[in-house]
Protein backbone atom coordinates (compact mmCIF):
# COMPACT_ATOMS: atom_id res chain seq x y z
CA UNK A 1 0.00 0.00 0.00
CA UNK A 2 1.10 2.88 -1.09
CA UNK A 3 1.64 6.15 1.71
CA UNK A 4 -1.00 7.98 -0.10
CA UNK A 5 -3.46 5.39 -0.21
CA UNK A 6 -2.55 4.99 3.50
CA UNK A 7 -2.58 8.67 4.49
CA UNK A 8 -6.08 8.66 2.71
CA UNK A 9 -7.92 6.15 4.51
CA UNK A 10 -6.47 7.66 7.85
CA UNK A 11 -8.17 10.84 7.38
CA UNK A 12 -11.61 8.85 6.10
CA UNK A 13 -11.18 6.78 9.56
CA UNK A 14 -10.48 9.93 11.27
CA UNK A 15 -13.20 11.92 9.69
CA UNK A 16 -16.03 8.99 10.37
CA UNK A 17 -15.11 8.61 14.05
CA UNK A 18 -15.40 12.40 14.51
CA UNK A 19 -19.11 12.61 13.00
CA UNK A 20 -19.66 9.57 14.92
CA UNK A 21 -18.69 10.96 18.74
CA UNK A 22 -20.54 14.23 17.16
CA UNK A 23 -23.91 12.31 16.44
CA UNK A 24 -23.60 10.51 19.83
CA UNK A 25 -22.64 14.08 21.67
CA UNK A 26 -25.76 15.26 19.63
CA UNK A 27 -28.32 12.74 20.71
CA UNK A 28 -27.05 12.79 24.50
CA UNK A 29 -27.63 16.49 25.17
CA UNK A 30 -31.07 15.82 23.52
CA UNK A 31 -31.65 13.26 25.39
CA UNK A 32 -30.55 15.24 28.82
CA UNK A 33 -32.82 17.99 27.73
CA UNK A 34 -35.81 16.23 26.62
CA UNK A 35 -36.12 12.99 29.08
CA UNK A 36 -38.75 13.75 31.11
CA UNK A 37 -37.81 13.69 34.78
CA UNK A 38 -39.30 12.91 37.96
CA UNK A 39 -40.73 16.20 40.48
CA UNK A 40 -39.42 15.86 43.96
CA UNK A 41 -42.51 15.58 45.94
CA UNK A 42 -43.41 19.09 48.14
CA UNK A 43 -43.52 19.17 51.85
CA UNK A 44 -46.28 21.75 51.18
CA UNK A 45 -49.13 22.61 49.22
CA UNK A 46 -48.15 25.04 46.34
CA UNK A 47 -51.85 26.40 45.68
CA UNK A 48 -53.39 27.40 48.78
CA UNK A 49 -56.48 25.73 49.95
CA UNK A 50 -59.84 27.22 51.15
CA UNK A 51 -61.39 26.57 54.28
CA UNK A 52 -64.09 27.84 55.75
CA UNK A 53 -64.13 29.38 59.61
CA UNK A 54 -67.04 31.09 61.41
CA UNK A 55 -69.17 30.86 58.56
CA UNK A 56 -66.63 32.64 56.47
CA UNK A 57 -65.00 31.78 53.41
CA UNK A 58 -60.90 31.86 54.72
CA UNK A 59 -57.41 31.11 52.54
CA UNK A 60 -54.85 30.33 54.58
CA UNK A 61 -51.58 30.10 53.63
CA UNK A 62 -48.64 29.00 55.91
CA UNK A 63 -48.62 26.18 58.39
CA UNK A 64 -46.66 28.06 60.95
CA UNK A 65 -47.19 31.67 62.12
CA UNK A 66 -47.52 34.31 59.22
CA UNK A 67 -45.69 37.31 59.53
CA UNK A 68 -45.29 40.06 56.78
CA UNK A 69 -41.56 42.03 56.50
CA UNK A 70 -42.80 46.15 56.37
CA UNK A 71 -39.48 48.22 56.54
CA UNK A 72 -35.92 47.52 57.12
CA UNK A 73 -33.15 49.61 58.37
CA UNK A 74 -29.73 49.97 59.04
CA UNK A 75 -30.01 52.74 61.66
CA UNK A 76 -31.56 51.93 64.71
CA UNK A 77 -32.76 55.63 65.05
CA UNK A 78 -34.45 55.51 61.86
CA UNK A 79 -35.75 52.28 62.52
CA UNK A 80 -37.42 53.14 65.73
CA UNK A 81 -38.93 56.51 64.35
CA UNK A 82 -40.53 54.71 61.37
CA UNK A 83 -41.73 52.19 64.08
CA UNK A 84 -43.63 54.68 66.54
CA UNK A 85 -45.01 56.79 63.39
CA UNK A 86 -46.46 53.50 62.16
CA UNK A 87 -47.82 52.18 65.25
CA UNK A 88 -49.13 55.73 66.28
CA UNK A 89 -50.92 56.24 62.89
CA UNK A 90 -52.64 52.59 63.77
CA UNK A 91 -53.87 53.71 67.09
CA UNK A 92 -55.05 56.49 66.03
CA UNK A 93 -57.21 54.74 63.39
CA UNK A 94 -58.60 52.42 66.09
CA UNK A 95 -56.25 49.96 65.23
CA UNK A 96 -54.60 46.91 67.47
CA UNK A 97 -50.72 47.44 66.88
CA UNK A 98 -49.89 45.01 69.40
CA UNK A 99 -48.97 42.71 66.42
CA UNK A 100 -46.36 45.24 65.03
CA UNK A 101 -42.82 44.36 65.85
CA UNK A 102 -39.72 45.70 65.93
CA UNK A 103 -36.56 43.23 65.55
CA UNK A 104 -32.75 43.93 65.88
CA UNK A 105 -30.31 41.26 63.95
CA UNK A 106 -26.65 41.15 63.88
CA UNK A 107 -24.78 41.07 60.44
CA UNK A 108 -21.39 41.74 59.41
CA UNK A 109 -22.06 45.02 58.48
CA UNK A 110 -23.86 45.98 62.28
CA UNK A 111 -26.87 45.39 63.57
CA UNK A 112 -29.75 45.52 60.91
CA UNK A 113 -33.64 46.44 61.73
CA UNK A 114 -36.92 44.77 60.72
CA UNK A 115 -40.33 45.94 61.44
CA UNK A 116 -42.71 43.54 61.15
CA UNK A 117 -46.97 42.70 61.33
CA UNK A 118 -48.26 39.67 62.64
CA UNK A 119 -51.17 39.26 60.11
CA UNK A 120 -53.71 36.68 59.66
CA UNK A 121 -53.51 33.25 58.46
CA UNK A 122 -55.43 34.45 55.54
CA UNK A 123 -54.88 35.93 52.33
CA UNK A 124 -58.28 37.65 51.92
CA UNK A 125 -57.72 39.32 55.08
CA UNK A 126 -53.72 39.55 55.36
CA UNK A 127 -53.37 41.07 51.40
CA UNK A 128 -55.87 43.50 51.82
CA UNK A 129 -54.51 45.29 55.37
CA UNK A 130 -51.17 45.39 53.97
CA UNK A 131 -52.04 46.75 50.74
CA UNK A 132 -54.13 49.55 52.63
CA UNK A 133 -50.72 50.38 54.52
CA UNK A 134 -49.22 50.64 51.18
CA UNK A 135 -51.80 52.90 49.90
CA UNK A 136 -52.11 55.24 52.83
CA UNK A 137 -48.49 55.47 52.29
CA UNK A 138 -47.23 54.07 55.87
CA UNK A 139 -45.10 51.28 54.23
CA UNK A 140 -43.26 51.25 50.90
CA UNK A 141 -43.59 47.55 50.47
CA UNK A 142 -44.24 44.09 52.41
CA UNK A 143 -43.40 40.76 51.69
CA UNK A 144 -44.66 37.67 53.23
CA UNK A 145 -42.94 35.43 55.89
CA UNK A 146 -43.35 32.13 57.97
CA UNK A 147 -42.44 31.94 62.01
CA UNK A 148 -42.31 29.14 63.98
CA UNK A 149 -43.91 30.10 67.66
CA UNK A 150 -41.05 30.13 69.03
CA UNK A 151 -39.38 32.24 66.99
CA UNK A 152 -42.93 34.76 67.39
CA UNK A 153 -42.30 34.69 71.10
CA UNK A 154 -38.72 36.08 70.96
CA UNK A 155 -39.28 38.29 68.39
CA UNK A 156 -42.36 40.03 70.98
CA UNK A 157 -39.96 39.97 73.87
CA UNK A 158 -37.03 41.29 71.85
CA UNK A 159 -39.89 44.46 70.32
CA UNK A 160 -40.79 44.90 74.14
CA UNK A 161 -37.18 45.37 75.15
CA UNK A 162 -36.96 47.90 72.88
CA UNK A 163 -40.39 49.58 74.38
CA UNK A 164 -38.53 48.99 77.81
CA UNK A 165 -35.40 50.41 77.19
CA UNK A 166 -36.53 54.03 75.36
CA UNK A 167 -38.43 54.39 78.81
CA UNK A 168 -35.68 53.89 80.86
CA UNK A 169 -34.14 57.96 81.76
CA UNK A 170 -30.50 58.48 80.36
CA UNK A 171 -27.65 59.58 82.57
CA UNK A 172 -26.65 62.45 80.07
CA UNK A 173 -29.57 65.24 79.46
CA UNK A 174 -29.90 66.93 76.04
CA UNK A 175 -28.40 70.44 77.78
CA UNK A 176 -25.09 68.65 78.50
CA UNK A 177 -24.55 66.43 75.27
CA UNK A 178 -21.98 68.34 72.70
CA UNK A 179 -22.79 69.18 69.70
CA UNK A 180 -20.81 66.74 67.76
CA UNK A 181 -22.26 63.92 68.70
CA UNK A 182 -26.23 65.54 68.52
CA UNK A 183 -25.72 66.65 64.88
CA UNK A 184 -26.22 62.78 63.42
CA UNK A 185 -29.15 62.09 65.14
CA UNK A 186 -30.54 65.45 64.85
CA UNK A 187 -30.31 65.29 61.15
CA UNK A 188 -32.04 61.95 61.25
CA UNK A 189 -34.94 63.47 63.19
CA UNK A 190 -35.44 66.33 61.03
CA UNK A 191 -35.36 63.79 57.56
CA UNK A 192 -38.17 61.96 59.45
CA UNK A 193 -39.96 64.91 60.17
CA UNK A 194 -39.82 66.17 56.25
CA UNK A 195 -40.83 62.47 55.21
CA UNK A 196 -43.95 62.28 57.80
CA UNK A 197 -45.14 65.15 57.05
CA UNK A 198 -49.30 65.18 56.28
CA UNK A 199 -48.98 67.13 53.04
CA UNK A 200 -46.13 64.73 52.17
CA UNK A 201 -47.43 61.52 53.01
CA UNK A 202 -50.91 62.95 51.03
CA UNK A 203 -48.91 62.95 48.36
CA UNK A 204 -50.41 65.84 46.78
CA UNK A 205 -48.85 67.31 43.40
CA UNK A 206 -47.90 70.56 45.49
CA UNK A 207 -46.45 68.88 48.58
CA UNK A 208 -43.08 70.14 49.58
CA UNK A 209 -39.95 67.90 49.21
CA UNK A 210 -38.46 65.95 52.20
CA UNK A 211 -35.35 67.24 53.35
CA UNK A 212 -32.14 65.62 51.55
CA UNK A 213 -29.20 64.27 53.82
CA UNK A 214 -27.11 67.10 52.99
CA UNK A 215 -29.96 69.76 53.65
CA UNK A 216 -30.93 67.96 56.94
CA UNK A 217 -27.18 68.12 58.06
CA UNK A 218 -27.05 71.56 57.28
CA UNK A 219 -30.30 72.66 59.35
CA UNK A 220 -29.03 70.71 62.15
CA UNK A 221 -25.51 72.29 62.33
CA UNK A 222 -27.49 75.81 62.06
CA UNK A 223 -30.31 74.98 64.82
CA UNK A 224 -27.37 73.79 66.85
CA UNK A 225 -25.31 77.19 66.41
CA UNK A 226 -28.32 79.39 66.66
CA UNK A 227 -29.56 77.49 70.16
CA UNK A 228 -25.81 77.79 71.18
CA UNK A 229 -25.62 81.37 70.47
CA UNK A 230 -28.82 82.57 71.74
CA UNK A 231 -28.73 80.19 75.23
CA UNK A 232 -32.38 78.53 73.41
CA UNK A 233 -33.88 75.77 74.39
CA UNK A 234 -33.29 73.28 72.04
CA UNK A 235 -35.73 70.54 71.96
CA UNK A 236 -38.61 73.61 71.88
CA UNK A 237 -36.76 75.29 69.22
CA UNK A 238 -37.16 72.33 67.38
CA UNK A 239 -40.46 71.93 68.43
CA UNK A 240 -41.04 75.06 66.70
CA UNK A 241 -39.61 74.28 63.98
CA UNK A 242 -41.64 70.84 63.35
CA UNK A 243 -45.02 73.05 64.10
CA UNK A 244 -44.29 75.80 61.71
CA UNK A 245 -43.48 73.63 58.48
CA UNK A 246 -41.42 70.28 59.16
CA UNK A 247 -38.18 72.30 58.65
CA UNK A 248 -39.35 72.42 55.00
CA UNK A 249 -37.95 75.09 53.13
CA UNK A 250 -42.03 76.28 51.85
CA UNK A 251 -44.07 79.94 52.01
CA UNK A 252 -47.36 79.56 53.81
CA UNK A 253 -50.06 81.49 54.38
CA UNK A 254 -49.81 82.89 50.62
CA UNK A 255 -53.13 84.65 51.11
CA UNK A 256 -52.49 86.47 54.56
CA UNK A 257 -52.80 90.21 54.67
CA UNK A 258 -52.71 93.33 56.81
CA UNK A 259 -53.47 96.49 56.75
CA UNK A 260 -50.72 99.53 57.72
CA UNK A 261 -50.58 103.03 57.90
CA UNK A 262 -48.38 103.48 55.28
CA UNK A 263 -46.33 101.30 52.99
CA UNK A 264 -42.61 100.35 53.44
CA UNK A 265 -39.74 99.45 51.29
CA UNK A 266 -40.16 96.11 50.00
CA UNK A 267 -43.92 95.59 50.49
CA UNK A 268 -46.29 93.94 48.02
CA UNK A 269 -49.30 96.39 48.35
CA UNK A 270 -52.42 94.39 47.61
CA UNK A 271 -54.98 97.82 48.18
CA UNK A 272 -54.94 101.32 49.14
CA UNK A 273 -57.28 103.51 50.92
CA UNK A 274 -57.03 107.09 51.46
CA UNK A 275 -55.38 106.48 55.50
CA UNK A 276 -54.24 102.86 54.69
CA UNK A 277 -52.70 99.94 52.29
CA UNK A 278 -53.40 96.68 52.58
CA UNK A 279 -49.55 94.63 51.93
CA UNK A 280 -49.11 91.21 51.37
CA UNK A 281 -47.92 89.23 54.94
CA UNK A 282 -47.53 85.71 53.93
CA UNK A 283 -45.42 83.21 56.47
CA UNK A 284 -41.19 82.37 54.85
CA UNK A 285 -39.32 79.56 54.63
CA UNK A 286 -38.54 76.83 57.54
CA UNK A 287 -39.95 79.16 60.48
CA UNK A 288 -43.11 80.60 58.79
CA UNK A 289 -41.78 84.24 59.85
CA UNK A 290 -44.55 86.34 58.69
CA UNK A 291 -43.12 89.67 56.32
CA UNK A 292 -44.23 91.69 59.28
CA UNK A 293 -42.58 89.11 61.95
CA UNK A 294 -39.63 90.08 60.02
CA UNK A 295 -39.24 93.58 60.33
CA UNK A 296 -39.77 93.58 63.89
CA UNK A 297 -37.01 90.57 64.12
CA UNK A 298 -34.37 92.78 61.65
CA UNK A 299 -35.06 96.04 64.47
CA UNK A 300 -34.13 93.84 67.10
CA UNK A 301 -30.80 92.36 65.57
CA UNK A 302 -29.96 96.20 64.87
CA UNK A 303 -29.88 96.95 68.37
CA UNK A 304 -29.04 93.46 69.69
CA UNK A 305 -25.20 94.31 71.29
CA UNK A 306 -24.21 90.39 71.10
CA UNK A 307 -21.17 89.11 69.00
CA UNK A 308 -22.47 88.53 65.85
CA UNK A 309 -19.31 87.70 64.33
CA UNK A 310 -19.41 84.08 66.71
CA UNK A 311 -22.16 82.68 64.17
CA UNK A 312 -21.41 81.53 60.99
CA UNK A 313 -21.03 84.02 57.74
CA UNK A 314 -24.46 81.87 56.63
CA UNK A 315 -26.34 82.90 59.72
CA UNK A 316 -25.24 86.09 59.95
CA UNK A 317 -28.18 88.87 58.88
CA UNK A 318 -27.74 91.90 56.92
CA UNK A 319 -27.70 95.28 57.84
CA UNK A 320 -30.30 96.27 55.30
CA UNK A 321 -33.14 93.86 55.16
CA UNK A 322 -34.23 92.77 51.49
CA UNK A 323 -37.66 91.07 52.40
CA UNK A 324 -38.22 89.84 49.11
CA UNK A 325 -34.64 87.85 48.94
CA UNK A 326 -33.77 86.70 52.64
CA UNK A 327 -31.75 83.84 52.73
CA UNK A 328 -33.46 80.58 54.94
CA UNK A 329 -30.10 80.01 56.87
CA UNK A 330 -30.71 83.52 58.25
CA UNK A 331 -34.47 82.68 58.69
CA UNK A 332 -33.04 80.81 61.38
CA UNK A 333 -30.76 83.52 63.20
CA UNK A 334 -33.95 86.05 63.00
CA UNK A 335 -36.63 82.35 64.41
CA UNK A 336 -33.81 82.00 67.37
CA UNK A 337 -33.72 86.02 67.89
CA UNK A 338 -37.67 86.35 68.26
CA UNK A 339 -37.61 83.10 70.58
CA UNK A 340 -34.83 84.68 72.87
CA UNK A 341 -36.74 87.91 72.85
CA UNK A 342 -39.77 86.34 74.30
CA UNK A 343 -38.15 84.31 76.86
CA UNK A 344 -36.49 87.65 78.30
CA UNK A 345 -40.00 89.44 77.72
CA UNK A 346 -41.88 86.50 79.72
CA UNK A 347 -38.91 85.81 82.64
CA UNK A 348 -38.11 82.60 80.96
CA UNK A 349 -41.43 80.98 81.17
CA UNK A 350 -41.02 78.76 77.97
CA UNK A 351 -44.74 77.85 77.32
CA UNK A 352 -45.78 81.89 77.17
CA UNK A 353 -43.19 82.53 75.23
CA UNK A 354 -44.19 79.58 72.89
CA UNK A 355 -47.49 80.62 72.94
CA UNK A 356 -46.81 84.24 72.05
CA UNK A 357 -44.11 82.98 69.11
CA UNK A 358 -47.34 82.27 67.16
CA UNK A 359 -50.29 84.43 69.07
CA UNK A 360 -48.41 87.08 70.39
CA UNK A 361 -47.67 88.58 73.50
CA UNK A 362 -51.14 89.56 74.52
CA UNK A 363 -52.65 86.77 73.03
CA UNK A 364 -50.43 83.32 73.30
CA UNK A 365 -51.55 80.59 72.11
CA UNK A 366 -51.59 77.81 74.52
CA UNK A 367 -52.62 75.20 71.85
CA UNK A 368 -49.41 76.15 69.69
CA UNK A 369 -47.40 76.04 72.71
CA UNK A 370 -48.93 72.54 73.74
CA UNK A 371 -48.08 70.78 70.52
CA UNK A 372 -45.08 72.19 70.88
CA UNK A 373 -44.16 71.04 73.99
CA UNK A 374 -44.90 67.50 72.46
CA UNK A 375 -42.61 67.58 69.87
CA UNK A 376 -39.96 68.97 72.47
CA UNK A 377 -40.74 66.21 74.74
CA UNK A 378 -40.48 63.66 72.01
CA UNK A 379 -37.49 64.97 69.88
CA UNK A 380 -35.17 65.56 73.77
CA UNK A 381 -35.98 61.29 74.53
CA UNK A 382 -35.28 60.81 71.04
CA UNK A 383 -31.62 62.35 70.82
CA UNK A 384 -30.98 61.69 74.35
CA UNK A 385 -31.36 58.18 73.73
CA UNK A 386 -29.95 58.15 70.27
CA UNK A 387 -26.90 59.81 72.12
CA UNK A 388 -26.44 56.83 74.50
CA UNK A 389 -27.17 54.39 71.89
CA UNK A 390 -23.97 55.52 70.26
CA UNK A 391 -22.09 55.55 73.46
CA UNK A 392 -22.57 51.94 73.79
CA UNK A 393 -22.00 51.24 70.47
CA UNK A 394 -18.61 53.05 69.81
CA UNK A 395 -17.46 53.34 73.48
CA UNK A 396 -15.43 56.39 72.84
CA UNK A 397 -14.31 59.29 75.07
CA UNK A 398 -15.11 62.79 74.43
CA UNK A 399 -12.72 65.06 74.85
CA UNK A 400 -15.04 67.54 76.13
CA UNK A 401 -17.57 65.66 78.04
CA UNK A 402 -17.53 62.80 79.62
CA UNK A 403 -20.16 60.14 78.01
CA UNK A 404 -21.83 57.87 80.54
CA UNK A 405 -22.96 54.47 79.08
CA UNK A 406 -26.57 52.92 79.19
CA UNK A 407 -26.56 49.39 80.01
CA UNK A 408 -27.21 46.96 77.12
CA UNK A 409 -30.77 44.85 77.81
CA UNK A 410 -30.97 41.94 75.80
CA UNK A 411 -33.58 39.45 75.35
CA UNK A 412 -33.93 35.97 76.39
CA UNK A 413 -31.98 33.66 74.51
CA UNK A 414 -32.94 33.50 70.71
CA UNK A 415 -34.02 30.28 69.05
CA UNK A 416 -31.75 28.36 67.53
CA UNK A 417 -32.94 29.11 64.22
CA UNK A 418 -33.39 33.02 64.63
CA UNK A 419 -31.07 34.94 63.01
CA UNK A 420 -29.22 37.40 66.12
CA UNK A 421 -28.96 34.59 69.23
CA UNK A 422 -26.27 36.84 70.66
CA UNK A 423 -27.89 40.34 70.14
CA UNK A 424 -27.34 43.04 72.82
CA UNK A 425 -28.40 46.46 71.42
CA UNK A 426 -30.02 49.04 72.97
CA UNK A 427 -33.92 49.19 71.53
CA UNK A 428 -36.47 51.37 71.96
CA UNK A 429 -39.76 53.67 72.12
CA UNK A 430 -40.70 56.15 74.14
CA UNK A 431 -43.90 57.04 75.61
CA UNK A 432 -45.08 59.67 73.69
CA UNK A 433 -45.09 58.52 69.65
CA UNK A 434 -44.13 60.90 66.79
CA UNK A 435 -47.29 61.01 65.72
CA UNK A 436 -48.52 62.28 69.01
CA UNK A 437 -47.39 65.99 68.40
CA UNK A 438 -49.35 66.32 64.95
CA UNK A 439 -49.52 70.23 63.64
CA UNK A 440 -52.71 71.35 64.58
CA UNK A 441 -54.22 73.76 61.19
CA UNK A 442 -52.06 76.69 60.64
CA UNK A 443 -53.19 79.70 61.85
CA UNK A 444 -52.03 83.17 60.77
CA UNK A 445 -49.62 84.91 63.13
CA UNK A 446 -50.23 88.50 64.03
CA UNK A 447 -47.00 91.03 63.59
CA UNK A 448 -44.65 90.80 66.59
CA UNK A 449 -44.23 93.42 68.29
CA UNK A 450 -42.77 94.07 71.74
CA UNK A 451 -45.59 96.27 73.29
CA UNK A 452 -48.52 93.79 71.74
Amino acid sequence: MSAKTFFIKLLRYTLCLAAGLAAFAACGYTDYRLWPLDLPASAHRRVPTTAVANQQLVVPFTPGVPVAEVASFNDQLEAFLRFEYLRGREARAGHDTSHMLLTAVNTKKGPHYNIFIVTNNDLLAAVPQLTDLEGRNLIAHYELETWSEKELSYYQQESHTFDVAYDLPTEQKLETINSSKLLPALAQFLIFKSQTDNRVVGGSQDAPRPLTREQATQLASDILDVAHFYDLPLDYFMGVGAMENDYMDVNGDLAHAVWKKRAQRGDIVLRRTRKRVMVSDYAMGTWQITRETLRAAHQLYLHDKRGYSQLPPRLRPPRVLDLNNVNDAVLTTYAGLLLRDLLDYFGGNVEKAIGAYNGGVRTPNPDYASGVKNVADYARRILEHASAQDDANTDAKSSDKPQPTTPCVSPSPAPGNAPGAKNCVTPGAPNLSADDAQNPPPQPKPPYRRDD
